[in-house]
């Protein structure tokens, strides 16, 4: 593992009723340790896992790629603060990394193709293909083939949101194989059964406080679809 441990100091956090430090989770989690090249943050939505990775990125120094805010109805001064309340650990040292967020692919696949218009070796790091050019799920999975075989630490934020099953399986493989090559350490927030299922994957719930770490069969998401795949009469009749 590239990142060893987080440590969270709640005593020291500005305000307490405003996002992100009204979130119980950052209140009462003191210390996380990544004993696994993979590391899996599951739970509800509103819980705290993707504060929570935002702010390792940002801890770490690795980039979040963001359009511009456009004007706000009301602005949050303390929303990207959490990484200042954070102290983390290196086994050997700072390595580079990337954060993957669905909702901001989009932004770096332009400047990407921008990029590669002034210098066409661009497109050789990932993949060789402009990601434009490409379907959604061709694109991510080319980015995510070749992103992933340098050596780094890398932050996923529900990549399922983009992806069919059969490419979250696709992924699940990618960052398999990778991890097990021993150079890349991944940290992936997410709701999939699927991505939840990655072989000697640690699970922490942030449906625990403090955050915990878990079975995968003890875990909301797999229980959920379980339950519904055996009994989906059961569940439609009582929704209807």
């Amino acid at each position: 593992m590239h990142l060893k441990s987080v440590r969270l100091f709640p005593e020291n956090y500005p305000v307490r009723d405003r996002y992100p430090f009204n979130q119980t989770v950052l209140h009462h989690t003191r210390e996380i340790t990544f004993t696994t090249p993979v590391t899996l943050f599951a739970g509800e939505n509103g819980t705290g896992k993707s504060t929570l990775l935002e702010a390792l990125s940002n801890k770490c120094r690795i980039h979040i790629w963001r359009e511009p805010q456009g004007v706000r109805l009301e602005s949050n001064p303390y929303e990207n603060t959490l990484d200042r309340y954070l102290e983390i650990a290196w086994t050997n040292g700072r390595v580079p990394g990337s954060f993957f967020a669905a909702g901001i692919f989009h932004q770096f696949v332009r400047l990407l193709d921008e990029w590669a218009h002034q210098d066409p070796d661009q497109v050789g790091y990932f993949g060789g293909q402009s990601l434009v050019t490409q379907s959604h799920g061709q694109s991510l999975m080319s980015f995510f083939r070749s992103r992933y075989r340098v050596k780094g630490l890398y932050l996923l934020d529900e990549p399922e949101t983009a992806l069919s099953p059969r490419s979250q399986l696709e992924l699940l493989e990618v960052i398999r194989e990778m991890s097990a090559a021993g150079h890349a350490q991944f940290i992936v927030a997410t709701h999939s059964p699927l991505l939840l299922a990655i072989p000697g994957a640690t699970i922490l719930s942030f449906d625990r406080c403090p955050v915990e770490s878990v079975a995968y069969e003890d875990t909301d998401h797999y229980r959920i679809y379980r339950d519904f795949l055996e009994n989906r009469e059961k569940y439609l009749a009582d929704a209807g």
